[in-house]
């Protein structure tokens, strides 16, 4: 079952070990909504607003570390942006250890700082993205990108469950745990993986081929205009982004209101659950769906998302909520060994940073907007109406790849038919 891992280039298992130790050190944002309205006060409808401006505070770097990362290369963008993103956390460390209080300006600096690191980090999201798609092929890019999938999770397995005693026994290692696990990882990267941008060479050579690949001559608005089957893409899946990423909202939250201070446990243990699913089962859905188009697996991960979170409209007990864990986690796994792959199949090699800084952009209006959305129905109707709402949208965007997926196809017969032109 494995075996699909066998034969990478040996950077990517570099990668893959570097993506552990980071998984096992995610400790500040998946309790980052409790840390807000448990330590520092704030209300849900507040929390969400924050929640919101942390998404917005990722763009910026997105946009200038995806340029970089095509201009300058991918490993000093991704290596010099990671290690600036963790030393941020310590001083909010130094902070949480001395405590909050009204007024306190702790409580003011830390979010700060919170933001400051979420800069840093979209600097070096697209050129690690970049990175993993430059050292793979249309042959093995599936294999590669779950694995490193894999180890994400396989660290997020021990992660949140650390970060669930750590929230109430010693918070400020929350951010210190974080920074050296970032630190750590980085430095792997940094000494084993080369600088992988396409020389001048591999992209004049890519001109002449008919691939999907293909450099493109122009900017970055030229290039995504002659994709705009990919543009769609992304701009449906942006709705992925608003549901799934009220896991980390809404569900914290219905937890804590549910089953009071053991909330914060059973939240730490759902997640953990998730990302031990994600252990056992990413290899075998691979193989099970491995003969599908790629938009066909993601429209099915969509429709679990929906039901998966749907149902917790009407979940009142735990083992409830670890059923559901289990649905929506299956059609994450599918979207996440999917999803990066079609994208990457319809990317130009000349703007492979420019366009993972984008397409981030494009995707996370939805990731942006789930916490303030979130908030307010949860403030005016309550979290059931909310999961209902998500159910709607999920279930929308499945069908709308469904019928992306058709106009793709009918347009790539007719191309093929003779005497069609290609230009």
């Amino acid at each position: 079952m494995f075996r699909l891992y066998r034969g990478l280039p040996p950077p990517v298992y570099v990668l893959f070990f570097a993506t552990v130790v980071n998984g096992a050190g995610i400790f500040v944002f998946p309790f980052l909504t409790l840390f807000l309205t448990k330590k520092l006060g704030l209300d849900e409808r507040q929390a969400g607003n924050f929640m919101f401006f942390t998404s917005m505070a990722y763009l910026p770097g997105a946009l200038l570390g995806g340029r970089l990362a095509d201009r300058y290369g991918r490993k000093i963008v991704a290596v010099g942006a990671q290690l600036l993103a963790a030393s941020v956390y310590i001083p909010c460390g130094l902070l949480t250890r001395g405590g909050f209080s009204a007024g306190n300006i702790a409580a003011t600096l830390v979010p700060l700082l919170v933001l400051v690191n979420v800069i840093f980090d979209g600097f070096a999201d697209p050129a690690r993205m970049a990175m993993h798609t430059d050292l793979t092929t249309t042959e093995n890019r599936q294999a590669a990108f779950s694995l490193n999938y894999l180890g994400h999770n396989l660290g997020f397995a021990i992660g949140p469950l650390i970060a669930g005693f750590l929230f109430n026994a010693a918070p400020e290692w929350l951010f210190w745990g974080n920074a050296i696990a970032v630190a750590v990882a980085t430095t792997l990267v940094a000494l084993f993986v080369p600088e992988t941008k396409p020389t001048e060479q591999a992209i004049q050579a890519s001109l002449a081929t008919d691939s999907s690949e293909k450099a493109h001559v122009g900017g970055l608005v030229s290039a995504a205009l002659t994709r705009p089957y990919l543009i769609a893409f992304v701009f449906i899946g942006a709705s992925y982004g608003l549901v799934y990423a009220q896991h980390r909202f809404a569900m914290p939250l219905q937890t804590e209101k549910l089953f009071g201070d053991k909330g914060a446990a059973l939240y730490g243990s759902l997640m953990t659950l998730n990302a031990l699913l994600v252990l056992v089962f990413t290899a075998p859905l691979i193989a099970a769906l491995k003969r599908n188009r790629a938009i066909v697996n993601v429209a099915l991960s969509y429709l679990l998302i929906a039901v998966g979170f749907g149902m917790l409209a009407f979940v009142r007990s735990p083992a409830l909520f670890f059923v559901s864990t289990f649905i929506w986690t299956m059609g994450e796994i599918i979207d996440a060994t999917n999803s990066d792959v079609y994208i990457a199949n319809h990317t130009p090699m000349s703007h492979r940073g420019r366009f993972n800084s984008i397409i981030p952009v494009i995707g996370g209006f939805g990731w942006a907007l789930s916490t303030p959305v979130g908030g307010n129905i949860i403030h005016a109707a309550g979290i059931p109406v909310l999961w209902l709402v998500m159910f709607a949208v999920a279930a929308s965007a499945s069908g709308g790849l469904i019928l992306l997926d058709r106009a793709e196809r009918r347009s790539i017969a007719r191309k093929s038919r003779p005497g069609q032109s290609f230009d």
